[in-house]
């Protein structure tokens, strides 16, 4: 999907003649809530027409399968001449999955990876509640599709050795947690979010 108001620079490869098959998740999914809510930051005419949510209706037009969570969405990518879909990182890498250098908001294309993913997660602003969500973050080396992943607490619990154990945890999560991260799929968490949120894991009472 071409950006509003960029202009795309031309490959020098040719591409196949080869019709496209857009393969989308068949089931509720948070990977789809982030995709379209990036596709309506850049795209005014897909805010005001499919939109974002966990399922949404794809334009018509569009020649699409539907597969059920990440594992059958990539399944219908490998079998399909001409596929392209989208599922989350960590599993594309963990199947071999080819992936898709993107534009960015700076105008650069950037690949899916560790560099890409960290430079996204810097430039969030957190605010007090911890609610925070990347659309389109800036930055030449952002990847331009990125999210955290939650953690949800309450802030009182009648079993203070409850709360305890939780604040426990969300500290093995940001100290021994972010060195495997990495080999999980997942991006490590920059510097200043692993303080704010051991910092906000102290409310948890």
């Amino acid at each position: 999907m071409e950006r509003s108001g960029d202009r795309r620079r031309q490959s020098r490869r040719e591409l196949p003649d080869t019709d496209i098959t857009v393969v989308s998740r068949a089931d509720s999914s948070g990977t789809t809530f982030v995709f379209t809510k990036h596709l309506c930051a850049i795209s005014p005419e897909f805010k005001d027409g499919p939109g974002f949510g966990k399922t949404i209706n794809w334009p018509g037009a569009a020649k699409m399968v539907k597969g059920p969570k990440n594992d059958g969405v990539t399944a219908l990518i490998k079998q399909t001449p001409g596929a392209i879909g989208y599922i989350e990182y960590g599993y594309a890498r963990m199947a071999n999955v080819p992936m898709a250098s993107l534009q960015n908001k700076d105008g650069e294309y950037v690949a899916p990876g560790l560099a890409g993913g960290q430079a996204a997660l810097a430039h969030a602003e957190i605010p007090e509640n911890m609610i925070v969500w990347l659309p389109d973050p800036a930055g030449k080396d952002s990847y331009p599709i990125a999210t955290y992943t939650w953690m949800i607490f309450y802030k009182k619990y009648d079993d203070s050795q409850k709360a305890e154990a939780l604040r426990k945890m969300v500290g093995y999560c940001l100290d021994e947690g972010q060195k495997i991260a990495d080999k999980a799929g997942y991006i490590p968490l920059p510097a200043s979010v692993v303080e704010k949120v051991r910092k906000a894991s102290m409310n948890i009472q």
